[in-house]
């Protein structure tokens, strides 16, 4: 059994925005999709709600009537447990509480022949101890959908200890069938996504904490010059406070405190006041009626500047030297330790040392330090930081060179990797555990951020695309500054720098 027939009839337990988006998932797909809630009238409520949606699809010209009425036509609400004993797969998403999933596993186990397979939609619970307490725990996987789930493309399959290899195979190429992008992931906590993408929330939040800059501005960063579809701190007050800070805490209580993992106090004091984001009106920013978005703050320069000088090889920043020729400046080149210079400035990407740190540990005056992009050649945003007692001169001209270049500028305080390279950094350094643990395969975990929480590239791709050398000295720069194990370098990296090799070879 490789992919689910269509004629295999599907059930979804839960009722849910959750479990009605997986049911009309399977239903578009062409199961008969039996839909069950312990709450009466929950799941026909659900199947309506389902209806309503596909009809303002068709309204929008974005569906066919006969795709309309054919899906709805295949959802079926049912009132008791035992209407599901004929059904191929057995999808769950009831609330998130262990014992909960254990007591109705048991009772599908009971109901449900030997041959069907059971799947919980768990993001945070061990599929291994939901299934530890079944007379058949080789029948039990994850099947994890991210809301909403007729529109997010990823389904991470997830294999506890006793799950059958054949079966999240199975698993595998019917979420596949089902228009998904499925990857596999062992049972560990936070499968891949909610694991390798702490640190996108916690490295804004450390900053934030700091003072390093404001919320419009990190989040600007981090859109218009990393590339995300936004800022943790507008992503955060999207998926709500409670629930984002919920997360985290799991992760860190299940990793038995792990720093990597610590929740941010910050956010602790959001939901205590139950600023929760926009579901309450109120997180970060205000979602009251007529509220203005406060903008990032922005450095402008009056200089005008007509020529520059390269030292050697920018790197990964050297897409700068094309915006440049574009805007008449001239480039002189000249070798060099991957310097820009400019007037009496001197520009570098960041290594993750700080501005002071990098400017005595090389003798260089008036450095100001780049952050990473993710495409110097279109980045529409930069951040800087420099040390203390920079001439005002050559501040104004390393900006100018910058705004010339066609990139607006935010300076942040002087803080190690600046903001969206100690993200990235960060990031590739848990994907590389996660690597290393046999939690899923590179192009998994590439492929689970990009298509779960829509990043630019996957953290292991771009960390290849940086260089692992440079992402290695950013992590022993970053460990070094602050001298938590929060920052240690992943062991497969430090293996893979050592034998030349990336994470992809």
């Amino acid at each position: 059994m490789t992919t689910l027939n269509t004629n295999a009839r599907i059930a979804v337990i839960g009722a849910g925005a959750m479990g009605a988006g997986i049911a009309q998932v399977a239903a578009q797909a062409g199961h008969t999709v039996l839909l069950l809630d312990n709450r009466p009238g929950a799941a026909a409520q659900a199947i309506e709600g389902i209806d309503r949606q596909l009809g303002k699809r068709v309204a929008k010209g974005k569906l066919s009537a006969q795709e309309h009425s054919s899906t709805v036509a295949r959802l079926q609400a049912v009132e008791k447990i035992q209407a599901l004993a004929d059904c191929a797969l057995v999808i769950e998403a009831i609330v998130e509480n262990l014992q909960a999933k254990r007591d109705l596993f048991r009772q599908l186990e009971s109901i449900c022949s030997e041959q069907c397979i059971l799947a919980s939609n768990t993001s945070s619970l061990s599929i291994t101890s939901i299934a530890a307490q079944l007379i058949h725990p080789q029948r039990v996987l994850g099947l994890h959908f991210f809301n909403p789930a007729p529109v997010m493309a990823l389904v991470e399959i997830v294999s506890g200890l006793a799950s059958d290899p054949a079966l999240a195979e199975c698993l595998y190429h019917t979420a596949r069938a089902w228009g998904k992008k499925p990857v596999h992931t062992r049972s560990t906590p936070g499968f891949i996504v909610n694991r390798v993408a702490r640190p996108f929330y916690a490295e804004s939040l450390r900053l934030l904490q700091e003072g390093c800059a404001d919320c419009p501005t990190l989040d600007a960063l981090m859109r218009d010059a990393g590339g995300f579809a936004m800022g943790a701190f507008e992503l955060t007050d999207l998926i709500g406070h409670d629930v984002n800070y919920a997360v985290t805490c799991s992760v860190f209580e299940a990793y038995y405190g792990d720093t990597r993992f610590l929740p941010s106090l910050i956010q602790k004091e959001l939901v205590d006041a139950a600023r929760l984001g926009r579901k309450s009106g109120q997180g970060f920013y205000s979602y009251a009626e007529g509220a203005e978005r406060p903008q990032a703050a922005t450095l402008i320069s009056e200089q005008r500047v007509t020529a520059c000088v390269v030292e050697g090889d920018l790197g990964i920043a050297a897409g700068l030297i094309a915006r440049l020729h574009e805007q008449q400046i001239e480039i002189i080149q000249r070798d060099g330790r991957g310097l820009l210079r400019v007037g009496d400035a001197v520009l570098a990407l960041s290594d993750g040392r700080m501005a002071c740190q990098r400017a005595r540990d090389e003798g260089l005056r008036n450095l100001i330090l780049l952050d990473l992009a993710c495409d110097y050649g279109t980045a529409s945003r930069l951040a800087i930081s420099y040390a203390a007692g920079i001439e005002p001169l050559a501040l104004a001209q390393g900006v100018a060179l910058l705004q010339q270049a066609g990139l607006q500028v935010s300076q942040l305080s002087d803080s190690p990797a600046l903001a969206v390279l100690r993200t990235v950094a960060m990031l590739a350094n848990e994907a590389a555990d996660a690597l290393l643990q046999g939690v899923a395969s590179a192009a998994d975990i590439d492929l689970a951020m990009r298509a779960g929480v829509n990043y630019p590239l996957g953290p292991l791709a771009w960390a290849d695309a940086i260089g692992l050398d440079h992402i290695l000295a950013t992590l022993e720069n970053l460990h070094a500054s602050y001298g938590e194990e929060r920052y240690r370098p992943s062991l497969l990296l430090r293996r893979r720098v050592a034998e030349g090799r990336t994470f992809h070879d």
